[in-house]
């Protein structure tokens, strides 16, 4: 079973979402095969692996305002905008949050990640790739 020290290693060598395809290579190396998101109240994650789940609540990231209007374009930029590497982590989530996403699903197993808003509806589902 993975540690909260092995990801947090995997997380200390994303800048931008450039790093993002071999931080989800690490994962799935370790056995990850979902990480779940949830933004509001801070940030609070999921990674689970077949069999056990593991919460991490980063204390450094703050508490984001989720707008109640979501906005599928607001989040296509947002998207566009980090994985180009010109936002950082944080930036990307206060930028989602304003897009209203609530959480988003990463799926290892089918290589996707989908975005929900308040009320559980799927913004973007995009496919992801690891190096």
């Amino acid at each position: 079973m993975f540690t909260k020290e092995d990801i947090q290693t995997a997380e200390s060598k994303i800048k931008t979402g450039s790093d993002f395809p071999q931080f989800i290579k690490e994962l799935k190396e370790l056995g990850v095969v979902r990480n779940d998101v949830y933004v509001s109240n801070g940030l609070s994650a999921y990674f689970a692996s077949e069999d056990e789940v593991l919460q991490i609540h980063p204390e450094e990231y703050p508490e984001l305002v989720i707008n109640t209007d979501s906005s599928v374009e607001k989040l296509k930029h947002a998207l566009k905008s980090h994985q180009a590497g010109e936002t950082g982590f944080i930036s990307f989530c206060e930028h989602a949050a304003d897009a209203g996403v609530e959480k988003w699903i990463t799926d290892l197993k089918n290589m996707t990640c989908i975005y929900y808003d308040t009320a559980g509806n799927e913004l973007v589902k995009e496919t992801i790739s690891a190096v």
